[in-house]
């Protein structure tokens, strides 16, 4: 079976038994041996706790070195256990999701920097899980709260990267979506004069993360952000790792937008992008002579793409955006650096997002099982509906991408096109003849 999709381990909170829990731990094990110090932490969702606890008490039974650091974005895990001398981080965190899932992210350690785990520590994890396990938990002892030290280190790797700036001119929005990001929220901006008005920043375990806030729910900011004449707002997803802005006349700044504006700031010439991206930043890359290396949806591919290729920027319409130097996508990170590119230039973010002409686009979400999911790759009658309704877009210089959601129990419908009525009503059709079939 399966278990690891676009971006590692994702399912309802009660899955993650202690059971399952100490399966991965010993997956981790086969793969790397019994010598390794991991280091583990999550974000707000109440689940995050317990399932926190157990994994220290699976770690103490395999008898492995372990710190826990408690509430930190991914990014902020990512940097600390690498910088911190641990082998391996587990990042309890379901990123954009409801507080009813949860989810596990492993990086291990690669040259300079922490990376997500390989495929073939994946498919050893998977084989754990799939197999039968006597587990008898050990008790465990108190260990020492990291999560201090680490939010130390990790500030100071933000601040660090981002070097002189003065924000004291600017009146910003924030949005931490109840999550990670609320451990850190505006006091880094605060640092260089900015003034923040902050919303859903608590940063206590609960139910609050990502319900009507953070970057998948943007009206709230937007109101904040257009009632106070605001410069701009920032919107965090639950773990932190994405990041989506509004401008001051509440128009949502996505993550093509974000990659133009600082592949401009840092003078670059090529990106990374996935299929999901808008023709728009395809078509502004041709004009200004700079290469595109086109991967599947994915941060992890980016970041492959960017490795392999010598690329320095890369990311996600979603606001996964992967900065020079970064092995992975750091939201906080990117919006401390957009507000450095908006002083840098004298301009206003509406001015620099507009360096994209957007092409229209829809996105539509329908709920699937995981036989769903399979059916869409295999079944003969859907591949018909498809190829059907790509001829329909060929005189709307338009293209369609049809896929499962590695992280949710959603199939995705992407429609582009020149006309935003015609590729609307099309997709809602194409919607409802997959639903009918599948």
């Amino acid at each position: 079976m399966t278990y690891f999709g676009t971006d590692g381990i994702r399912q309802p909170a009660e899955e993650f038994t202690p059971e399952f829990l100490a399966k991965i731990v010993k997956g981790l094990v086969d793969y790397a041996g019994d010598e390794i110090k991991v280091l583990i932490g999550g974000d707000t969702r109440e689940s995050s706790e317990w399932i926190l606890a157990d994994l220290e008490t699976a770690l103490e039974t395999f008898g492995l070195e372990y710190g826990n650091v408690g509430v930190l974005p991914t990014p902020g895990i990512n940097y600390c256990f690498f910088n911190m001398g641990f082998d391996f981080a587990i990042d309890v965190t379901a990123s954009h999701n409801p507080y009813t899932d949860n989810g596990i992210k492993i990086f291990e350690r690669g040259k300079n920097y922490g990376q997500k785990l390989s495929e073939e520590g994946c498919e050893t994890i998977e084989k754990a899980l799939s197999a039968e396990l006597s587990y008898a938990p050990a008790s465990t002892s108190l260990r020492e709260d990291l999560h201090a030290d680490a939010l130390e280190l990790y500030t100071k790797h933000l601040t660090d990267y981002l070097g002189d700036a003065d924000f004291s001119e600017l009146k910003l929005g924030m949005d931490c979506a109840n999550g990670a990001t609320s451990v850190i929220n505006k006091t880094i901006f605060e640092q260089f004069g900015a003034q923040v008005s902050l919303i859903h920043a608590d940063p206590e375990y609960g139910t609050k993360i990502n319900h009507n806030c953070g970057s998948t729910h943007l009206e709230s900011l937007q109101e904040l952000v257009t009632k106070n004449h605001l410069d701009f707002g920032i919107a965090f997803d639950g773990d932190g790792d994405r990041c989506l802005l509004v401008d001051a006349k509440g128009n949502v700044v996505d993550g093509d937008q974000t990659i133009a504006i600082l592949a401009q700031f840092f003078n670059l010439n090529s990106i990374a992008i996935t299929v999901m991206a808008n023709q728009g930043l395809i078509n502004w890359a041709k004009e200004n002579h700079i290469t595109t290396e086109i991967t599947p949806v994915g941060d992890s591919n980016v970041f492959a793409a960017m490795r392999e290729k010598h690329i320095e920027i890369g990311g996600e319409q979603s606001g996964h955006t992967i900065l020079p130097g970064e092995p992975t996508g750091d939201g906080m990170l990117t919006a401390l650096m957009i507000t450095k590119a908006v002083v840098s230039s004298g301009k206003t973010l509406t001015s620099l997002a507009n360096v994209i002409t957007k092409s229209p686009q829809v996105i539509l979400n329908m709920s699937a099982t995981k036989e769903q999911k399979a059916a869409l790759k295999t079944a003969d009658s859907v591949k018909k509906i498809l190829l059907d309704y790509n001829k329909k877009l060929e005189s709307l210089s338009g293209r369609l991408l049809v896929r499962p959601s590695g992280t949710e129990p959603l199939i995705r419908i992407t429609m582009w096109g020149n006309d935003e009525q015609k590729i609307n009503d099309l997709a809602n059709e194409l919607k409802q003849e997959l639903e009918e079939t599948l």
